[in-house]
């Protein structure tokens, strides 16, 4: 056998053992590349959206200032009580599964204020207790349940013990305090802290935002109010 015939032999068996290799990684009928899988796409173009939810499904977000008024209402509101969701992220959504996974109806919260981290920064979220103006599920132990049956409840997303809200939340919470202290004539002294409550054990809505609340966005309702 002369070196050109034991070259081409050598080569024909690595091409015989290459293709019995590759034949035993595909099964009849299947190909190399499964296209059927439902986050593959040829153009790298992202799958559907799952069909949204009938709107009397549990989803509690509206967006926008529009969603703020309510035509008509039964309920005396009387207080406005801001809350920190003491969680670095989350939006109305998430934290309305998360009450329903403790046994409550829906979102205890009326509103949400997103801060970038689950919505866009600054982002009011309406919930479907105030859709409902239904008795919020943010304040208990309240002689009479007071702080929930006249209280509106509005959640910063963020914890708030040692930093500010964002300040596009400052803006949110500024302009949506103003717009429900004039619209049910809450006073400012009424505008206050979960912890503020009677019979209440916690910190929330934070020591540095707290102290905003009783400082500058109490003067800045006072201001408002004066003005109406």
């Amino acid at each position: 056998m002369t070196l050109y015939d034991a070259i081409v032999f050598v080569v024909a068996i690595a091409l015989a053992v290459v293709l019995a290799l590759l034949a035993g990684c595909t099964q009849p009928g299947d190909s190399a590349m499964r296209t059927d899988l439902p986050y593959f796409t040829m153009d790298y173009t992202p799958a559907a959206p799952a069909a949204a939810r009938p709107a009397a499904d549990r989803s509690p977000v509206l967006i926008g200032r529009s969603a703020w008024a309510i035509p008509q209402t039964d309920r005396t509101w009387r207080y406005v009580v801001l809350h920190h969701s003491a969680t670095e992220s989350g939006n109305a959504a998430e934290f309305d599964q998360l009450h329903r996974q403790r046994g409550w109806d829906e979102l205890g919260y009326h509103f949400v204020i997103t801060n970038g981290r689950g919505g866009p920064d600054g982002q009011v979220q309406v919930g479907s207790r105030w859709r409902k103006q239904k008795h919020g599920a943010h304040t208990g132990q309240t002689p009479n349940n007071e702080y929930n049956e006249h209280g509106i409840g509005i959640c910063l997303v963020g914890d708030f013990m040692d930093h500010s809200p964002t300040p596009a939340q400052l803006q949110s919470v500024q302009e949506l305090t103003e717009y429900l202290s004039e619209r049910y004539d809450i006073p400012p002294h009424r505008v206050v802290a979960h912890k503020d409550a009677p019979n209440q054990h916690t910190e929330c809505c934070g020591r540095v935002f707290y102290r905003y609340l009783h400082s500058a966005l109490r003067a800045s309702l006072q201001q408002h109010y004066a003005r109406r």
